[in-house]
């Protein structure tokens, strides 16, 4: 439940088990004021994936034998970036919850990230428009976890030249079942296709959105839930363009810039994300 539009560019809710949250409460009690800062996960590790929220997205009912276990004694924390960019103010953004004390298959959420490695335009030109510069400027904004995020996305994917298409494919490493999809990207997005086994008699298309809109980034539903073992490859795919930020307000008084995976609403991602049981 998104208060200020204008500003919330995404809110992550993550299971923490009892002890996890002691571990957030400390984190709490250590870090000035409210909250704690959190850019790439939870702040706790191997805090679980509960929901989310992006632009777009409403309540996705799946089967009603399916749900998330929050067992007694969890915590839920709300992880929110807030993009600067789109205005000011306050915020107060919530979660409602169907629950239930039922017994449940339970849920999970799997991301498959693709890297970005996305040069300026033959018409900018600037000092962040050197891809080590940008990186380092990442660092500067976000933290040096942040930072080490293109080059490790880089050797995950492999090499590739940069440009506007980068694929990334991804091992399949225990069981499950897929139920719907969403795709995440910033504000230079295109489009993003994720994919099963392509190029082999297997290959499916999960998820295809051929004109990504920033503002429409609600979960997709399969028609049928598809089932994936070890040995599956799933590829993410992402077109992203530079020019789109000569042409968009939030952009383009902004210097130009070598764009990479980070957390900013000016910097870019390339993210599949899959709702699923096992």
């Amino acid at each position: 439940m998104p208060e200020n539009l204008a500003i919330v560019h995404h809110a992550i809710f993550f299971r923490l088990t009892p002890e996890q949250a002691t571990q957030a409460k400390t984190l709490d009690a250590e870090t000035p004021g409210q909250g704690w800062t959190c850019f790439a996960d939870a702040g706790v590790r191997e805090a679980g994936w509960v929901s989310h929220w992006a632009p777009g997205t409403n309540e996705t009912l799946l089967d009603p034998k399916y749900g998330h276990p929050i067992p007694s004694g969890s915590q839920l924390v709300m992880q929110v970036h807030y993009n600067t960019l789109g205005g000011t103010g306050s915020d107060q953004s919530g979660i409602r919850l169907r629950v239930t004390d039922k017994a449940l298959e339970p849920l999970g959420t799997a991301l498959f990230p693709g890297k970005v490695e996305l040069p300026c335009t033959a018409e900018e030109s600037g000092p962040l428009c050197n891809r080590k510069a940008a990186i380092a400027d990442i660092g500067r904004r976000f933290g040096d976890e942040s930072m080490r995020s293109a080059d490790e996305l880089a050797q995950l994917c492999g090499p590739s030249d940069p440009g506007p298409t980068q694929h990334c494919d991804l091992p399949i490493e225990g069981p499950g079942t897929m139920h719907a999809l969403a795709g995440h990207m910033h504000l230079l997005g295109r489009s993003i296709k994720v994919e099963l086994n392509p190029g082999t008699p297997k290959a499916q298309t999960l998820l295809d959105v051929p004109s990504y809109n920033f503002d429409d980034q609600a979960l997709r539903p399969l028609k049928t839930p598809v089932q994936v073992k070890p040995g599956d490859t799933v590829r993410v795919t992402c077109t992203h363009d530079a020019s789109l930020r000569a042409q968009l307000p939030q952009l383009q008084n902004l210097p130009p810039r070598y764009v990479v995976w980070g957390e900013g609403t000016s910097d870019e991602m390339c993210l599949g994300i899959a709702i699923m049981s096992r």
